[in-house]
């Protein structure tokens, strides 16, 4: 296995959004869009993103290691984490977006495969949001 990039995965649960990191996750299909993402069972977001049918993946810059961290080790089901970032919504109410990363994906959940300890999600790509900064023409750059 290569060197996987994190990103924090989103979703409301009990009305609050909160967001998970994920490195299991990848381009699905092209036609429509969609993007898997996968997640063990037992996790908090989890209970969000089958109850609303949504999820955003939110990928972050360098800048933003310290709040990732904070996300990956600490369990939505013991500490509230909708303050961790400041969030907005798309055109998915249950999806929340975090405000000042450089990219956010807003996705409808189209399938899931249940594997063992994880479910595979599939969802179909509804919206994508960039930040200028991070444009070269109409591709991102990934470098910056």
């Amino acid at each position: 296995m290569t060197v996987m990039p994190m990103v924090l995965v989103g979703a409301n649960v009990g009305g609050k959004p909160n967001f998970m990191a994920v490195a299991w996750t990848g381009v699905a299909c092209m036609d429509p869009p969609m993007i898997s993402i996968a997640i063990n069972k037992a996790r908090h977001t989890e209970k969000g993103i089958v109850e609303n049918r949504t999820f955003s993946v939110n990928i972050p810059s360098a800048k933003h290691v310290v709040e990732m961290d904070h996300c990956g080790i600490t369990s939505g089901g013991k500490a509230d984490k909708s303050e961790v970032f400041e969030t907005s919504y798309g055109k998915l109410k249950t999806a929340p977006l975090i405000s000042g990363f450089p990219v956010n994906i807003e996705c409808e959940l189209r399938h899931t495969l249940q594997l063992g300890t994880h479910n595979l999600h599939v969802g179909e790509v509804i919206d994508v949001h960039v930040a200028k900064e991070v444009m070269n023409g109409k591709m991102i750059d990934t470098k910056k």
